[in-house]
């Protein structure tokens, strides 16, 4: 869903505007009907043998990593919500992924079971298998807006699916199955001409509901996830999805750095969608985490974000305007260089710097997150860069 990372205030208020000048389009109930053409399932049945998974076993790669008890120390109440401290203090669908991912990552069952039970019995309220994806603690109700976001349903369903590897829980597989196969079913359009789709969301993105849509966030492709998801839900084309999320990133290529906008229009020829600042931002830099984690495409489709991020001071970040390749505000949380870091292991095998493998403990949720997925994603598929 789009949402501000942080408390700034430039791409805070231009996102917001943007949400306004929307309309009631992204405020349908969650039980409008599903966008047409969208899982077209392969040939395989789910009571076939899985495909063999591409991706890396999660389970243990972080360890007890120094970094993961501050995070969880500090992000993780006991009930297990996952706290994004920059945003409010709201608990998401998103976070509580990304808090299900680590805890699989640290061998950390009791935590992870405390993370999924409070997701359980706080998102999972719709009428379905997604998840709603805000909660808000000092709103009645805390769940205010039934839509879903994919990003949080594909990284839940990714989390439950490496908890039952690494723990042979049958009901881990079943919950992810279920949530897999349902945001496959209503919010992948298997049947575009760009290749598979996803939608951000069930309602408010598709062309049915907007004049430019379907509109897209690439740093929905959470590439890694789907190298492991054909182990729950193998009835899907998991390996397309990553074709088209590479495909797309080619194509997205926007003004003078070459950079993607974080929402695109693939109406026709992709462009940056209406309504919304034509940045490269919160949500996007992520696509290169994904990409470079799941080891997919090729040296090349990094290169705009090392030539980003390797031309400047590297103890921060830009949010750059892709009209003119102008930063228009910096990350400045140590936790975002981090990615510099794994796009130029990923290239050339640069070791990451020393001061990266310790989290700093006064970060927000979004950088410390960043940081240790980072971590995890070269300790996964480049283990030469850093220090165990």
């Amino acid at each position: 869903m789009p949402r501000a990372r942080s408390r700034s205030r430039i791409p805070f208020v231009m996102i917001a505007a943007a949400w306004l000048a929307l309309g009631p389009a992204l405020a349908e109930p969650e039980n409008s009907a599903v966008p047409p053409a969208t899982a077209v399932p392969s040939t395989s049945r789910p009571g076939s043998a899985a495909p063999a998974a591409s991706g890396i076993p999660l389970a243990d790669t972080l360890g007890d990593h120094p970094g993961w008890r501050a995070y969880r120390s500090r992000f993780v109440t006991e009930q297990g919500r996952v706290i994004d401290t920059a945003n409010g203090r709201i608990s998401h669908s998103e976070g509580q992924g990304y808090g299900l991912l680590l805890a699989v990552a640290a061998g950390d069952r009791a935590t992870f079971e405390r993370i999924w039970g409070w997701t359980r019995a706080n998102l999972m309220v719709r009428s379905d298998e997604l998840l709603a994806w805000r909660w808000t603690p000092d709103h009645r109700p805390a769940v205010a807006d039934m839509n879903n976001a994919t990003d949080g349903d594909i990284l839940v369903a990714w989390a439950l699916t490496e908890a039952a590897e690494a723990w042979n829980e049958p009901a881990y597989r079943t919950a992810a199955r279920r949530i897999a196969v349902e945001f496959g079913r209503k919010t992948i359009l298997f049947k575009d001409s760009h290749g598979p789709l996803i939608l951000p969301a069930m309602s408010g993105f598709s062309a049915r509901e907007r004049a430019d849509g379907p509109l897209l966030n690439l740093s929905y492709w959470v590439f890694p996830a789907f190298q492991r998801l054909p182990i729950v839900a193998p009835e899907y084309d998991w390996a397309a999805v990553i074709r088209s999320g590479v495909d797309i990133l080619r194509q997205a290529r926007f003004g003078p750095s070459s950079l993607p906008t974080e929402w695109i229009s693939a109406k026709e020829a992709l462009r940056p969608a209406d309504g919304f600042p034509a940045l490269f931002s919160y949500n996007a830099i992520r696509i290169p985490l994904y990409l470079a984690w799941a080891g997919v495409g090729r040296p090349e489709d990094l290169a705009p974000f090392r030539t980003l991020w390797g031309g400047i001071d590297r103890e921060r970040l830009p949010i750059v305007d892709t009209a003119n390749g102008r930063p228009v505000e910096w990350l400045t949380e140590a936790g975002y260089t981090a990615l510099p870091a794994l796009v130029a292991c990923a290239i050339d095998g640069t070791p990451f710097p020393e001061g990266l493998d310790s989290v700093q403990g006064n970060q927000n949720y979004y950088p410390t997150t960043l940081h240790l997925l980072a971590l995890i994603a070269a300790r996964m598929r480049y283990p030469s860069c850093v220090k165990r």
